[in-house]
């Protein structure tokens, strides 16, 4: 509401208006007239008066039909309005009050009388502006919320897929960047890890699918730890092998380095992991093979079900290199072992033929770390 307020007064009788005008100045409202019921909307339509005192016995439009038509005028703000008549009969007051009136004023009307209910419509008036504005506030604060509700349920939804083959830094890094250019199809130099469980297969073949599923769940829990520390990118389980890699699709500094401390670190998780399988008559272990190249990366699948994935000579290095592993064996390739020789001891195995790689892989086998 403006301040000071604006007061339209509408009455057909000169003296009337002007009486009522003055009184109004005296307490420093602005006042407009009218002198009709259709000069009366015609002045409110223009204006927006912050109150209407109006009287009810006027020529063209009374007052009565005044108010109806002001209160079905949706496009009108609130406005307050006294009916200020001569008219002092209770059915008149019933009348006016049942249309849409506000106050009802009978004529004479004192002078402390009139601007008592002109502040107190004033105030009821500037209460429904602020209940309004608030309102209004309220309805853009929740369509504000709505939207990031939605935006953040869409944010959880492509931070769950990508967490299926992502640590969940890199997949929230990916989700906060608001792209997927990350992982479109690319070359880059990663390093590659398998692993899984020496004498799985005949295991599976004699124990009870509960002591299977119990098995993998404690090995994949310890993987998965290690996977989220060290914030490799998981390719697949199967069953009880892994494959994982660094360096994509975000650059990772050290990428041979992480990928020999988590298979040491996962190497003696396992072993842990082992006594307790052996006290149940489960007699497992634990191969590793890790190889450094260049691989094409990037998403593979279709719209219901995705994966991202590497492929190259690497990752076939790796997967051999893992399955010529004995036991407790980590065996890397002749690059791994060059870029990790600072911080690791290795001993050579000596040139491998594996199926399916042309020439021969100079292999090590990774001792311990210095």
């Amino acid at each position: 509401m403006r301040q000071p307020p604006l007061i339209l007064v509408v009455d057909d009788m000169p003296d009337n208006v002007e009486i009522v005008r003055l009184r109004l100045e005296s307490e420093n409202y602005n006042v407009i007239t009218a002198v009709d019921g259709e000069d009366a909307l015609a002045q409110t339509q223009q204006f927006l008066p912050d109150l209407i005192l109006l009287d009810i016995m006027m020529p063209k439009l009374d007052g009565i039909e005044v108010v109806k038509r002001l209160k079905a005028n949706a496009a009108l703000p609130f406005i307050p309005i006294i009916l200020l008549t001569a008219k002092a009969d209770v059915r008149d007051v019933v009348a006016g009050l049942e249309v849409g009136a506000d106050d009802y004023l009978t004529k004479p009307v004192e002078h402390s009388a009139l601007i008592a209910r002109v502040r107190a419509m004033l105030r009821i008036k500037a209460l429904h502006d602020q209940t309004q504005q608030q309102a209004a506030e309220l309805s853009e604060w929740n369509l504000r919320l709505e939207e990031r509700v939605q935006n953040q349920l869409g944010e959880l939804e492509r931070l769950g897929k990508l967490k299926r083959f992502l640590s969940h830094q890199v997949a929230e890094i990916i989700v906060s960047s608001n792209s997927d250019a990350l992982l479109a199809s690319h070359r880059r130099e990663i390093t590659v890890v398998f692993c899984d469980l020496r004498g799985f297969t005949a295991f599976s073949e004699v124990a009870e699918p509960e002591d299977v599923m119990s098995v993998l769940a404690s090995y994949h829990s310890a993987a998965g730890a290690l996977i989220e520390r060290y914030e490799a990118t998981l390719e697949r389980f199967t069953g009880d092998g892994l494959m994982l890699f660094f360096n994509d699709p975000l650059p990772c500094p050290n990428p041979a380095e992480r990928a020999v401390r988590l298979a040491m670190d996962l190497r003696d998780n396992v072993n842990e992991l082992a006594d307790r399988w052996r006290s149940k008559g489960h007699d497992l272990g634990f191969g590793v093979g890790i190889a450094l190249g260049f691989a094409t990366l990037g998403r593979v699948g279709f719209e219901q079900r995705g994966d991202y994935s590497a492929i190259g000579t690497v990752v076939n290095q790796a997967s051999r290199l893992c399955d010529h592993a004995k036991a407790g064996e980590i065996l890397i390739s002749q690059r791994v072992k060059l870029a990790v020789e600072h911080v690791a001891q290795t001993e050579p195995v000596g040139e491998l033929s594996f199926k399916g790689l042309r020439q021969a892989l100079s292999t090590h086998r990774l001792a311990s770390l210095k």
